[in-house]
């Protein structure tokens, strides 16, 4: 029963993947398939026809949904790279779609598995690129360090799981023991810090050029609407996108442009 729940859910998941054109020829195949072709073709009574269109609807239906909700999650993700300058107000759950976020824009597929509300088996990201697996582990601590145990703990993780300790990365907001850093060295395992995770998430912000410096300007807001912001040391250069909606709106459903 749990790998048939498994299998359902990963079977959504893609389903949210997908472009809204192919969500609807499959929300239409489904409905037109089960809902009324099936019944016709084998001649079913009118309260077999009755069920299997019910059924067919609210396949459709959970597809469409699914496909919906998948979106606004994912627009919501992107905006938390966009509009987040502490990361210490974001909720354990935000802070691992932060996180995802991050790596989906350095290129990687990623798969949430972790959950809030019992065991994640130490894996809150599962990671995929040009057929490499990498498994992470995050840790919304603000002051408490990450220690051996939790290090090793993620190592266990990797090796049930038939990977090196190279295809591991451990993120937390605060930091690491000396002795936790010492056995994620021994296993391969990339750590991130606080500071690290902060670096990387600037990285991948949408950014701009700035007209007066040159410099990269970060997407910001105020009571006056959209604007790009130098991040120059001094620097005043900045874009006014009240003139332009469109292209904010486009940047906070669809991140930047790769």
């Amino acid at each position: 029963m749990g790998r048939l729940t498994e299998s359902y859910e990963r079977f959504l998941w893609a389903i949210g993947r997908q472009s809204g054109r192919v969500v609807s020829v499959i929300a239409a195949v489904t409905y037109g398939g089960v809902g009324l072709a099936l019944p016709l073709a084998f001649d079913w009574s009118v309260s077999w026809l009755v069920t299997a269109n019910m059924i067919g609807t609210s396949f459709a239906g959970l597809f469409a949904l699914t496909w919906i909700a998948n979106g606004v999650q994912a627009s919501y993700r992107r905006k938390l790279i966009e509009w987040t300058t502490d990361l210490r107000h974001l909720s354990a759950q935000e802070f691992e779609w932060l996180v995802g976020e991050v790596f989906r824009r350095e290129g990687w597929k990623v798969d949430e598995t972790g959950s809030q509300t019992g065991p994640d088996g130490n894996v809150d990201l599962r990671l995929a690129r040009k057929g490499a697996r990498v498994l992470v582990q995050c840790k919304r601590w603000e002051s408490w360090l990450v220690g051996v145990d939790e290090i090793r703990a993620f190592g266990g993780t990797l090796l049930r799981e038939r990977l090196p300790g190279t295809a591991g990365i451990f993120v937390t907001l605060s930091d690491f023991t000396d002795a936790a850093r010492a056995d994620a060295k021994d296993l391969g395992l990339t750590l991130l810090d606080g500071r690290d995770l902060y670096a990387r998430v600037e990285r991948v912000r949408t950014q701009e050029p700035c007209p007066i410096c040159e410099s990269p300007m970060k997407l910001d807001r105020s009571p006056h609407g959209w604007w790009f912001r130098c991040l120059a040391p001094g620097c005043s250069g900045k874009r006014n996108l009240g003139s332009e909606p469109a292209l904010a709106v486009q940047i906070l459903t669809e991140g930047p442009e790769k």
